[in-house]
């Protein structure tokens, strides 16, 4: 994945693989949503919900379940 990243980043192409986990269909940031977040920084709900062509409650959502399984992951490493 990083190496996809190197290239689209270096070429400024968009990325044409769909099955990258770090794909968006948004042209503007290459298709990439580290290309995106390394672009940009923090963005807003509004502006994830617009990427991924979701609306901001959704993308609230998503956001929510995200922290709660990174929480999960992290507890789980610092009981080990």
């Amino acid at each position: 994945m990083k190496k996809c990243v190197e290239e689209c980043y270096r070429n400024k192409t968009v990325c044409e693989n769909t099955e990258c986990r770090a794909y968006i269909d948004y042209n503007e940031d290459l298709n990439c949503t580290f290309i995106a977040v390394n672009k940009h920084g923090p963005m807003t709900l509004e502006e994830i919900g617009r990427r991924h062509h979701v609306s901001t409650v959704r993308a609230k959502q998503l956001v929510d379940a995200a922290l709660v399984k990174l929480k999960k992951t992290l507890k789980r490493q610092n009981t080990i």
